[in-house]
Order: C-alpha cells, then structure tokens, then sequence
C-alpha cells in the first residue's frame, strides 16, 4: 500500500464503515470548497481488487447515495467470487487456441446478406 494514502487517511480520513471483505472506507473530514464534493476512498484489505467492492459501497463511493444501502443476502445470491480474466480460470470459448483450437464443424445454417 502506498505509504501517502495511509498518511493521508490517518490525517484528513473519517472511518465510515467496513464491509464482509473487511475493505474499510473513508471520507475527508475537512469541509470540501465551495462547489465542491467531499472526497471518499477505500482501503483494501488484502489484494487491491475493485470486483470486491459490494453494490451499496459502490453506489456510496460513487455519490450515488449519501449513506451506504442496508441490504440483506437473499437466499438465492451467490457469494462473491473474483473476476478471473487472465487467469487459468478465465473463460475459454471453443475453438481458441487455449482450448485445443478445434472448432466444430458449419452447420450449413448461414445465410449471408446479400444487397438487392
């Protein structure tokens, strides 16, 4: 972490909450200039991943809201899981390189456009 922003946090930073991943979020203390926002920010904690900020922080670090959204899990979500891209669990479609590069065969089903 870069030792300035923790300088910063400690200085010019009021703790507003955590979430489940323990990423803790601030706001600045000092009262903003005329016209404008005051300036809010997250500390991760581990690995600096945006994909694990949950929605209401999201919307709270964005101005969205004033306050962060309280919500509840529902049964039927799933737990959050990183985004994967380059990694060995990214997606692979068929017929890439990655993946063997066999594609199955022309169905014989395209028609293409043709100008009238």
């Amino acid at each position: 972490m870069i030792t300035g922003t923790l300088i910063d946090t400690w200085l010019n930073g009021r703790l507003v909450g955590t979430d489940e991943f323990g990423n803790r979020y601030y706001e600045d203390k000092r009262t903003p200039k005329a016209g404008r926002r005051r300036r809010r920010w997250v500390i991760y904690k581990g690995d600096i991943d945006g994909s694990r900020v949950p929605p209401q922080w999201h919307a709270w670090l964005h101005y969205t809201t004033d306050t962060p959204i309280d919500t509840e899990t529902r049964p039927w979500e799933k737990a959050h899981s990183g985004n994967p891209t380059g990694s060995a669990a990214a997606y692979v479609p068929p017929g890439d390189d990655r993946a063997g590069g066999v594609r199955s065969g022309a169905t014989g089903d395209y028609e293409p456009w043709r100008p009238a």
